[in-house]
């Protein structure tokens, strides 16, 4: 049976893993200390189809499990989901690179069991590349990837898939042991090949610290301005989040936009204003 992906590129007639000549722009890493990598997340093709021509990259994260399906953290989120998102996004993405996160329980047993998850990921999907969480314990498994054709992102300081390991969502490196460690993740991963680097959750200094001594561009949330790169999650830039962490910004408000359009909407369908003679059709 067909894949979602080889199907669609059937009736395309394109070849499978054919790139646009943009996309290919990722294979090579993006600059280190040149204009700011703009990122955000997306998980539909309507809304890849807005941010395209405005950001560098999409990132389709597991964040989706708790923006879209309403769990409490990423872990629930499957490798299905992953992929039927991933394909959604890249459907609606035309020149940025889509980037989607390995979920949790599926990179970490073995460097052969991830790259057959990886492989699946993107063949399935069509994205330009995958993004896995950890440090050092997860170089030997990224290099594997790398070694095999696959283009990853790395992530270090807070890591939402190990938050039962670390008990919750706490800010990184605030004591000496813990900066350290982080920057030998951070170095690590970019030594095993990892194109670019997120750097989540840690305080700013050990931002600036990591994004100076690694050679791949670090892409920040809550992090630094001095990362390389900022990524937002799409929903808390739109104010659409009800509690949004503190390193998010709120560039729009559109949850009490969406409230006064559905209670606007209520309201003519109660009163029998909707649908009007405008919105119905006639008999020719």
């Amino acid at each position: 049976m067909l894949s979602v992906f080889r199907l669609r590129a059937k009736l395309q007639g394109k070849q499978v893993n054919a790139l646009s000549p943009q996309k290919k722009a990722l294979l090579t890493p993006f600059k280190k200390g040149g204009t700011p990598i703009v990122c955000l997340t997306a998980y539909t093709t309507p809304m890849a189809r807005l941010l395209d021509p405005l950001v560098d990259l999409l990132l389709v994260g597991d964040s989706l499990g708790m923006v879209l399906y309403g769990f409490e953290n990423t872990l629930p989120v499957t490798l299905d989901m992953m992929i039927a998102h991933g394909a959604a996004v890249e459907r609606g993405a035309h020149k940025a690179p889509v980037v989607v996160d390995m979920p949790f329980g599926t990179y970490d047993k073995s460097p052969d069991e991830a790259l057959r998850n990886a492989r699946r990921v993107m063949r399935e999907s069509g994205c330009s590349a995958v993004k896995c969480e950890g440090g050092q314990e997860m170089a030997a498994t990224l290099h594997h990837l790398r070694q095999n054709g696959v283009p990853v992102m790395g992530h270090v300081g807070l890591l939402p898939q190990s938050i039962k390991q670390t008990g919750g969502y706490k800010i990184q490196g605030r004591d000496e042991a813990s900066a350290q460690k982080i920057i030998a993740d951070a170095k690590e991963i970019a030594a095993a090949g990892a194109f670019a680097l997120v750097v989540e959750g840690v305080v700013e200094p050990l931002a600036r610290r990591v994004t100076e001594v690694v050679p791949i561009p670090t892409i920040g949330i809550g992090a630094s301005k001095a990362c390389d790169g900022q990524v937002l999650v799409l929903n808390d830039l739109l104010g659409l989040t009800e509690k949004p962490p503190r390193f998010a910004k709120n560039y729009a408000t559109l949850a009490p936009v969406i409230t006064a359009a559905v209670k606007i909407y209520a309201e003519d369908v109660r009163a029998r204003r909707f649908p009007g003679p405008e919105h119905v059709y006639g008999v020719k």
